[in-house]
């Protein structure tokens, strides 16, 4: 019986991997978590479903403390999420961790506003996938590691690359077309303004005009994210507008943080002064755009006549 149990042992760990070499690493330093089809000895563990019948939960993640306790809570559910369907077919699943509850911050998912890619009315685990289909999950946010890499195009440099893959007019990402757009639509028309007209973009601005003045953290020479000002996960705000500087504003002071943003009939003060604060206060410079914050002009009036995304119709936007 005794050499019957050792057999049976023996054959397990050879099919799980026991151990031997050829195997390809999973781990956060090598930034590798996806299973591939050489999953245990010559893949013998690839496309199988029970994670169990190899992995004790009570013993995995032993290099990775910051997220044991909540594998072992979640148990095998939760390994798709991380390390792909091993061959199988099986849903990813990301929202089992990625929650409110879980890991408020890790995204930030309240509003009824989010990016999906399906007719539902909140992210799904596929959402989440098509745009990060193998995070590493060191909590450091790298574009070329943490977002989807899409065939047919170069690497990202930055996560607003990665928007215009599909946000432009002439070669949208397979799979991820547009509906029919008129020309000036933002959903189509940033990738020209990104790179052609819009300030926020590649145009630098000259920080000389009449209402100029940036909050530390942003200068007129800096590249800003999209998601500096649209939330993917959740908001409150249509057209993905953050509704918290927490959301995006990224080179803003953590001091900044709690300031909340809500967007009504074009008026866009309370997101422009988070980042925007006149030097010089007039027309209104001084006065509190609702959340808190004063530096911008005009802030209760509709600011698309003059400021709308790419238009050069002033020197600003």
């Amino acid at each position: 019986m005794r050499i019957f149990i050792y057999s049976l042992m023996a054959f397990m760990l050879y099919g799980c991997g026991g151990g031997e070499t050829g195997q390809v690493p999973i781990s956060t330093t090598t930034g590798n978590l996806i299973l591939q089809a050489e999953h245990g000895v010559d893949g013998a563990a690839y496309g199988l479903s029970d994670c169990g019948a190899c992995h004790a939960l009570a013993v995995i993640h032993k290099q990775a403390p910051q997220i044991r306790g909540m594998v072992a809570a979640k148990g095998f559910n939760s390994c798709t999420g991380c390390h792909g369907d091993n061959g199988t077919e099986e849903p990813r699943a990301c929202l089992i961790c990625h929650n409110a509850t879980d890991l408020p911050q890790s995204p930030q998912l309240s509003g009824q506003y989010a990016h999906l890619f399906q007719e539902h009315n909140s992210l799904s685990d596929a959402d989440c996938v098509t745009c990060h289909q193998a995070s590493d999950m060191d909590g450091v946010f790298e574009p070329q590691v943490d977002l989807t890499h899409y065939a047919g195009g170069n690497a990202y440099n930055n996560s607003s690359e990665f928007c215009l893959r599909c946000h432009n007019r002439d070669n949208h990402q397979a799979g991820f077309e547009f509906n029919q757009q008129d020309y000036d639509s933002p959903l189509i028309a940033m990738a020209d303004n990104y790179h052609f007209i819009d300030k926020h973009g590649w145009v630098d601005g000259v920080g000389q005009r009449t209402y100029s003045g940036l909050r530390p953290g942003y200068t007129y020479q800096t590249l800003v994210a999209c998601t500096d000002c649209h939330a993917m996960h959740g908001t409150t705000n249509q057209h993905l507008i953050i509704d918290q500087a927490s959301k995006g504003a990224s080179r803003l002071s953590p001091d900044f943080s709690t300031y909340p943003v809500s967007i009504h009939e074009g008026n866009y003060a309370q997101l422009c002064v988070l980042c925007h604060q006149m030097e010089t206060s007039i027309v209104q410079g001084d006065m509190d755009a609702g959340n808190g914050l004063s530096g911008v002009h005009l802030v209760n009036g509709d600011c698309r006549p003059c400021h709308t995304h790419g238009e050069a119709v002033q020197a600003g936007l």
